[in-house]
């Protein structure tokens, strides 16, 4: 089946001098820690948006290991302060910090494409990732997720192991009993995720398809009806405590951003 592009609804070209916060918000997941943890460091320029990791960057959460993130998503909900209802409750433990006024800015449902040109960096402490999740306003278990592309950085180009880049994508269930999940690890041959590709996600009421380049890599027989957010990350996991300043900032970069209703 041919990659579907029929009515855009969302255009983000990153060609502006400022975020446009009428559809993105520039947290990782701000009601399960604090808004200096959850805040993302970023440029706009040269027609991109640079997500980038800073050496004075704040864990996001300090019981979730001692990962840092930079991300901007199209939705955001949770519950009151010290309630365990938000979006993307990916551990058994989150309990809300900083309850969050619930606002979709950009929530597809199916059926749906939405695809993003990124561009990832070899480092092997970074993970650039594009998701689409559940928002959970309604049930929590709203929960599933579409990992459109999760690219580690010491994976992202050939080398003696690999005749290529590796890319994990599928779906993943969390919290929503009518979903398994179902991930995998893509080798493309001769492909280097540290230059621009495209990676996209259709998905209807029978199935998931995920495309790399408008090939289609994987096809799910299982589907998401409810809204989903979009989110796309630059994660560090440092190697080691030592955060010298002068491997800093570490970057991740999105071209565009663009969603369609099928």
């Amino acid at each position: 089946m041919s990659p579907g592009r029929r009515n855009l609804v969302f255009d983000e070209q990153c060609n502006t001098s400022t975020l446009d916060y009428t559809r993105w918000i520039p947290h990782y997941l701000p009601q399960w820690t604090t808004p200096p943890r959850s805040k993302a460091r970023y440029v706009l320029e040269d027609s991109s948006l640079q997500l980038q990791i800073h050496a004075d960057q704040p864990v996001w959460l300090p019981l979730d290991s001692n990962s840092r993130v930079s991300n901007i998503q199209t939705a955001v909900f949770s519950g009151a302060e010290g309630s365990s209802r938000g979006t993307h409750r990916h551990r058994d433990d989150l309990v809300v910090k900083t309850s969050q006024p619930t606002r979709k800015l950009y929530t597809p449902s199916a059926p749906a494409r939405v695809e993003a040109r990124l561009r990832a960096r070899d480092d092997p402490t970074l993970m650039l990732a594009f998701w689409l999740v559940g928002v959970e306003d309604k049930e929590p278990s709203e929960s599933g997720e579409i990992c459109i592309a999760e690219l580690f950085g010491d994976k992202v180009r050939r080398d003696t192991e690999r005749d290529g880049a590796e890319i994990s994508l599928g779906v993943k269930a969390h919290h929503d009993p009518g979903l398994v999940d179902v991930m995998e690890k893509v080798i493309l041959p001769g492909f280097d995720a540290t230059d621009w590709h495209i990676y996209a996600a259709e998905w209807d009421e029978n199935e998931v398809r995920i495309y790399v380049d408008d090939q289609l890599q994987k096809t799910c027989t299982q589907s998401i009806k409810y809204e989903l957010q979009v989110m796309i990350d630059l994660f560090e996991f440092p190697l080691k405590e030592e955060r010298m300043a002068a491997n800093y900032p570490k970057y991740g970069d999105i071209g565009y951003l663009k969603g369609w209703e099928l």
